[in-house]
């Protein structure tokens, strides 16, 4: 059977893994709202790439297709 000190000794990764908990969790509340807040940004700015191609991409169907329309009522 298992000995109590056997558990004690820790593995190498089993502390690498508490170190990174701890880094983790000293981040404070700004400093995850700012996070927050830049990748909300980023998000908002491919959105409106997204919204002025497709507006462009729009302007230049409906000006094209009333063009063929137009060409085909005169003859």
């Amino acid at each position: 059977m298992g000995r109590k000190d056997a558990s004690a000794t820790k593995l190498p990764v089993d502390q690498y893994r508490k170190q990174i908990g701890k880094q983790d969790y000293k981040k404070t509340k700004s400093f995850l709202k700012a996070t927050r807040l830049k990748a909300e940004d980023a998000f908002l700015v491919v959105v409106s790439i997204l919204v002025f191609v497709l507006c462009v991409y729009a302007f230049f169907y409906l000006n094209l297709s009333t063009e063929v329309n137009l060409d085909l009522d005169m003859d």
